[in-house]
């Protein structure tokens, strides 16, 4: 289903800001039985990937400062799905571990459920399409950003 958005209809910007707000409408009930917030959830996928990664190491990979970040763990740990410790080196470095709960919220695999991917209405090449198209537009926008 397409709807105008009037002055918004060739804005980029707004396409991409809007399809982000349609999942986060699509992935709210499939994260809600698990407890989690897409963020966290993301979280959650990244550690799965790496556990036992550093807070600055998440925050690089999630392209999240630390004032969001830091709150999110708090939340997480609080939740049971991680554990926070200070590195052995280097006590100023704080690693974030999952926790069994942690690694069952990962396996759950919500963002490739058939809900989800029904919900698009595309098909599965077109969505792998889209995905390496965005991954490369959100490269080029921050290595703009930085040069600027």
């Amino acid at each position: 289903m397409t709807t105008s958005s009037g002055p918004f209809d060739r804005m980029l910007c707004f396409s991409v800001y809007s399809a982000g707000l349609a999942f986060n409408r699509v992935y709210k009930p499939l994260l809600d039985r698990l407890g989690l917030t897409y963020p966290q959830y993301l979280l959650i996928l990244a550690l799965a990937h790496e556990d036992g990664q550093t807070v600055g190491a998440l925050g690089d990979r999630l392209f999240l400062e630390s004032n969001t970040l830091t709150p999110m763990i708090k939340r997480l740990e609080a939740a049971g799905f991680v554990t926070r410790r200070r590195d052995t080196d280097d006590e100023r470095v704080v690693r974030v571990s999952l926790t069994d709960k942690g690694r069952a919220a990962a396996a759950e695999e919500a963002c490739i459920s058939p809900e989800l991917l029904e919900a698009t209405g595309m098909a599965s090449y077109d969505l792998t399409r889209l995905q390496q198209l965005l991954t490369r537009l959100g490269g080029n926008l921050r290595a703009s950003a930085r040069q600027g």
